[in-house]
């Protein structure tokens, strides 16, 4: 997480540093109960109001949350197709991160957690062998599906840039599969200014207007933090 590290300064702000991958693996959710064996590889979606207010999608990969800003949000109407850009990978530490980032700091701003849970990796070849989540990411296409506090059912990441050659920044979509869970009712995309914190049930602003709040991590510490700044 070499870029992780480098565009940050932590002694200025709370974000989590990380833990070594072995360490992160046996600490307690973002719920608080104990992990059980098998239980799935964890995701986070956080709304992030920095420069401009997105939601940010992160998947456990490889001891790593593999990271996407989806600029309007994961929809739940397959008609739906969201663009997601590829950003630095994340340690597992940030899924339980929530507050306030240092103005001037890299990626400035109000963060809380709009979603949590797991997913159950679902790609497979040609000829239906399943494919380790990590290879199908590097081929372009993984499928999944989340269990979370308010997404659920089928998604798929599609990349349709790769960035290279000068064809420009690294692109993908994030689309809702055609499953049970889908709807198509309007209410797809969810609101940053009215959504609620799946950890603390709190809004960007009351995040925002208490930046004392205390970030806990999933291992339970504290840290006391600056006013102004993330705890962690």
């Amino acid at each position: 997480m070499r870029e992780y590290h480098a565009k940050r300064r932590f002694d200025r702000t709370g974000e989590p540093r990380g833990l070594p991958a072995s360490t992160e693996d046996t600490a307690v959710p973002a719920d608080g109960e104990a992990a059980e064996p098998g239980a799935g590889h964890r995701f986070v979606v956080q709304i992030h109001a920095a420069s401009t207010t997105h939601f940010d999608f992160r998947l456990e990969v490889d001891g790593v949350l593999k990271s996407w800003s989806v600029p309007r949000g994961p929809s739940t109407d397959p008609g739906d197709k969201r663009l997601a850009v590829p950003t630095e990978d994340h340690p597992l530490e940030y899924r339980a991160f929530e507050g306030v980032i240092p103005p001037g700091e890299y990626g400035g701003g109000t963060v809380i957690v709009w979603d949590h849970g797991t997913y159950r990796p679902t790609s497979h070849d040609r000829r239906h062998r399943p494919v380790p989540f990590a290879r199908s990411l590097e081929l372009g296409h993984a499928t999944f599906w989340l269990d979370g506090t308010k997404l659920r059912g089928g998604y798929a990441l599609t990349r349709f840039r790769d960035g290279e050659g000068g064809s420009g920044r690294a692109a993908w979509l994030l689309v809702k599969s055609r499953d049970e869970r889908a709807r198509r009712d309007g209410h797809g995309t969810p609101d940053p200014r009215r959504a609620r914190s799946a950890r603390s049930g709190r809004t960007l602003r009351q995040v925002a207007e208490r930046p004392e709040a205390v970030w806990e991590s999933d291992r339970g510490g504290r840290r006391a933090g600056r006013p102004g700044s993330a705890r962690g």
